[in-house]
């Protein structure tokens, strides 16, 4: 059986398809590589694009992409609601297929050297490729956002993993990690009352006191005049999505205010729908092999 690694590197764009276009020419362009989705959000003004392929490979496709966002994305003029700190904001690489955590760490580790050695960009790495305990969330890596990345590589103990110490002004700052599988998860509320969306986030989010495997913040969506608790699923195996939207529903209720509609960003894992399918139809005895497209691809 191949090694397959899936990366999910995020951009910051989400408004010119033709930026986006040309860095995803480049993934298409490397042999072994398949290109799974994008996803584009104008008012996060941020792009996820899903791929997988051999180690290699993928690691020839991440490094290609992110060298192209160097070329067509600017730094200096970037505006969106979704935290960020660089044109290619965070490049996280998941074993799929016969290929341990252990590997996509080095593998990590190779792709963020070349990426700050050959394209003068910092990297820090995160989750399980962190350096040290500290950067092993994100939320903490980007914390600061682009605007206090040059005062933030300076400081003691925030030195980047590699490349140079000076900010790449057009380009930022870019996060690479090995890490398990997550689900871009997004409630929105009836409401464009942004601090409503923040105490939620609060309740929800682990740092805080929620569930140890949801991270979450409150953003307002200003194109709908709403706001939105955006979250990262970091293991829906060990917190469910249904248990989260039933918690942000709750919560919101307090503020008489209603949940108007969740998102799904990128791809998902099936058994992840399948777990709030069971929840909310209350399905007995369920198994995974009375779904008709599995018994279709056995």
């Amino acid at each position: 059986m191949p090694k397959i690694v899936q990366c999910v590197p995020n951009f910051s764009e989400g408004i010119d398809e033709e930026v986006i276009q040309k860095i995803l020419n480049e993934i298409k362009s490397v042999d072994g590589v398949k290109l799974l989705d994008h996803s584009m959000d104008k008012d996060h003004n941020r792009t996820v694009v899903t791929f997988i392929g051999g180690p290699e490979e993928v690691v020839e496709a991440a490094f290609k992409a992110a060298k192209k966002a160097s070329e067509v994305i600017d730094m200096t003029a970037h505006k969106g609601e979704h935290p960020r700190m660089g044109a290619t904001d965070v490049i996280p690489l998941i074993p799929i297929s016969d290929i341990d955590m252990e590997e996509c760490v080095e593998f990590s580790k190779t792709l963020g050297e070349r990426i700050g050695n050959e394209l003068g960009i910092s990297v820090y790495l995160y989750e399980k490729s962190a350096s040290c305990k500290d950067r092993a969330n994100l939320a903490d890596v980007r914390r600061g956002q682009y605007e206090g990345m040059k005062d933030k590589l300076q400081k003691e103990g925030w030195e980047p993993d590699f490349g140079p110490t000076e900010l790449n002004a057009k380009s930022g700052v870019t996060a690479i990690g090995a890490r398990m599988p997550l689900v871009a998860y997004n409630i929105n509320l009836g409401t464009n009352n942004l601090d409503i969306a923040k105490k939620i986030a609060k309740v929800v989010r682990a740092k805080t006191g929620g569930f140890t495997y949801c991270k979450a913040i409150g953003i307002e969506i200003k194109e709908r005049d709403i706001v939105q608790v955006s979250m990262n699923m970091v293991d829906y195996t060990k917190t469910s999505l249904f248990r989260v939207f039933d918690t942000v529903e709750r919560e919101a209720r307090r503020y008489g205010v209603n949940v108007t509609g969740s998102e799904v960003i990128g791809l998902v894992p099936m058994n992840a729908l399948i777990d709030v399918a069971e929840y909310y139809l209350r399905l007995e005895d369920f198994d995974n092999v009375q779904i008709l497209e599995n018994r279709m691809a056995e």
